[in-house]
């Protein structure tokens, strides 16, 4: 019997779908938000193109969990790192698949939060109708009205996904941009 794990054709596909759209999503927030000397951390980046390849005004910092990652920060984003980051620190957050990694995606967010400047930006992208992937562990896909709920303090602006076809309410991936809520 072999232990070797099979990727179906729809993985594949939903594999490619899932690149171009947080390729396509991180470029429209780049036109639309990219400006001079505004701060950007980007979450776990390092083995993909990440803001980099289309933020060029933005001053952009990296987080990641992993040592060996050269980020700018290595954090746990389920963790307070104000030992190590400041409170309000960026303009904007870009996390891209990476939530659905977290132990615990509620602490993710308010870290998160902590991190952004009022009424700073989360340009986040989780999958949904996609299959247990690395980096392990892999705990959590995310629906609409969950993602509503992890973001109750902000304000969503975008909340898109990218359809399954021939399968309604399945989506494959989700795309939102989210304001923190401004300090009254």
């Amino acid at each position: 019997m072999s232990n070797s794990i099979q990727v179906s054709q729809m993985d594949i596909d939903h594999l490619a779908l899932i690149r171009q759209s947080v390729s396509a999503f991180t470029k429209s927030c780049a036109d639309h938000y990219d400006n001079d000397g505004l701060a950007l951390l980007d979450i776990a980046p390092q083995i993909y193109a990440g803001a980099r390849e289309f933020f060029r005004s933005a001053i952009i910092q990296t987080l990641d969990i992993d040592p060996q990652s050269k980020a700018s920060f290595v954090a746990d984003i389920c963790a307070n790192n104000s030992a190590l980051i400041p409170s309000s620190s960026f303009d904007y957050i870009l996390c891209t698949e990476v939530l659905e990694h977290t132990l615990q995606p509620f602490d993710a967010i308010e870290e998160i939060s902590r991190l952004l400047k009022p009424e700073g930006l989360l340009f986040l992208t989780v999958p949904f109708n996609f299959r247990i992937h690395g980096p392990l562990p892999d705990c959590w896909r995310f629906t609409e009205h969950g993602l509503r709920a992890l973001l109750k303090n902000y304000d969503i602006l975008q909340l898109n996904e990218l359809p399954t076809p021939g399968r309604d309410l399945m989506p494959i991936h989700y795309t939102v941009i989210a304001k923190t809520k401004k300090m009254v």
